[in-house]
């Protein structure tokens, strides 16, 4: 069994895909009408099981938790113990490192997102006095 701080490098590292991919498919553009179609169904479905089905596609943590399980089942990752509670407790850590990773993420889209505004308001403002 690996060291526990090898496996907390481990669990932050793979956490990084993890949240890239759950980002990317629940709020980049490239998947937006896939999306689009996911919060249709979500809404709109005949059956509870439909629309909570399609409904995973559009929550970032819902999806985190689906790529973990891929995730998992690619490495072999284990997290504390070497039998199936390994994979339990890695199961629920990875999706939630996953998420903190992608508030991080958040909040500094929205720190970008203020400063371009500020300079285009300052660029705006500059213009008129020409």
């Amino acid at each position: 069994m690996m060291p526990l701080s090898i496996q907390v490098a481990w669990l932050f590292l793979m956490a990084i895909p993890i949240a890239c991919i759950a980002w990317t498919v629940t709020h980049e553009e490239v998947f937006r009408e896939p999306r689009d179609y996911c919060i249709r169904q979500s809404k709109a479905g005949k059956t509870l099981a439909r629309r909570k089905f399609f409904y995973l596609f559009t929550c970032e943590y819902c999806f985190s938790h689906w790529v973990a399980v891929l995730v998992l089942l690619i490495t072999d990752f284990k997290l504390l113990f070497e039998d199936w509670r390994g994979y339990l407790v890695a199961f629920f850590l990875l999706p939630w490192i996953a998420n903190q990773w992608m508030s991080l993420y958040r909040m500094l889209r929205v720190d970008i997102k203020h400063e371009n505004l500020l300079a285009e308001k300052v660029e705006i403002e500059k213009n008129k006095k020409e």
